[in-house]
């Protein structure tokens, strides 16, 4: 498998992940399995009352897969560096955008809170240290594709400098760090349990980077939570996941669901995006994560022709494929 393969496999899992999450976002379980049952089986709409997706169709990308894009397209423009500066601008712009287009999906907490500071002269280091939801993780792919973990310390590095400007604090780093580091092994050649192990490390290493604020250790979290979902049914997963794991913005519950699924089933990442897109709340983000990591350890083939078929049709700007391959021209230089 080509590096280009996996690299592609990542974002587009990630856009997979979340088009089929759309429609379930901040969706109670319950009320997930009383439309759809026990669990997705493909993209579907979003329904007329859905707080955030109304009117959005089947096979929509979200904030998620927006998000990582600009990132990502922010990294080529920085020859691999971000200026925070510049990301705040560029968030803002995307923010009116989807304003112009109706949508009521919009900055997260953290990242709003953050922009809005920065914008008004507040120092950069200063501006997110009370941004402790899984924003940074969400959109944190394409370091991982640009970046190689044979250095784990420079890549933590750059995980904080993609994402300080908006979650300063040392539980949403590591969240974002076991994210990237996860896809970077994945791009190296890394098998899924080994791609959780090197999530976990740089978890630890993240954790005492930025602000410290009360929140259970993200690292242990995911030990945790993929040893809690061994041997169960498809229909179990999605149920412990969401009553014990969690599935909020909060990182420390979403990026462990996000692997606690990736976990469980290791060799299928499709499947597992489709899981991680029925567990409720916040769960467009957890498949995203889940699909981003599987995809670059399986390559992009792993994902079904028709399902990708399906994106691109549905969300014709995206360009994933020229975008990985740019990125690891990046990769080919760090």
């Amino acid at each position: 498998m080509t590096l280009q393969s996996r690299a592609t496999g990542a974002l587009y899992g990630l856009a997979l992940g979340d088009a089929l999450g759309m429609p379930t976002q901040m969706l109670s379980r319950p009320d997930i399995t009383s439309r759809y049952g026990p669990f997705l089986t493909g993209f579907q709409p979003a329904a007329s009352d859905h707080p955030l997706a109304a009117g959005m169709p089947a096979g929509a990308v979200t904030d998620d897969t927006e998000q990582a894009l600009l990132l990502a397209r922010l990294l080529l423009d920085g020859k691999g560096r971000v200026d925070p500066a510049e990301l705040a601008r560029r968030l803002v712009a995307w923010e009116d955008d989807m304003r112009a287009r109706g949508s009521l999906d919009l900055l997260g907490p953290s990242t709003k809170r953050a922009v809005e500071l920065v914008l008004a002269g507040t120092p950069v280091d200063e501006v997110g240290r009370y941004g402790t939801t899984n924003g940074a993780a969400m959109r944190i792919a394409p370091v991982g594709i640009a970046v190689s973990v044979a250095d784990p310390a420079e890549l933590v590095d750059r995980v904080v400098e993609a994402s300080n400007l908006t979650h300063n604090t040392g539980v949403a780093l590591a969240g974002a760090a076991a994210v990237a580091a996860a896809v970077s092994a994945g791009v190296d050649g890394a098998s899924v349990p080994e791609a959780v192990e090197v999530a976990v490390s740089a978890a630890r290493s993240a954790a005492g980077r930025g602000h410290w604020v009360a929140a259970a250790d993200v690292a242990e979290r995911i030990v945790w939570a993929t040893g809690l979902v061994r041997g169960l049914t498809e229909a179990q997963l999605c149920e412990r996941v969401y009553a014990l794991v969690g599935t909020s913005l909060a990182t420390q519950e979403s990026v462990p669901a996000a692997f606690a699924v990736l976990a469980a089933f290791p060799d299928d990442p499709w499947q597992a995006a489709l899981l991680a897109a029925s567990v409720g709340g916040d769960c467009d983000t957890i498949a995203a994560i889940a699909g981003a990591v599987g995809g670059a350890c399986h390559g992009v083939d792993a994902f079904p022709a028709d399902a990708r078929e399906t994106l691109v049709r549905v969300n014709p700007k995206l360009q994933l494929d020229a975008t990985a391959a740019a990125l690891l021209g990046l990769r080919a230089r760090s």
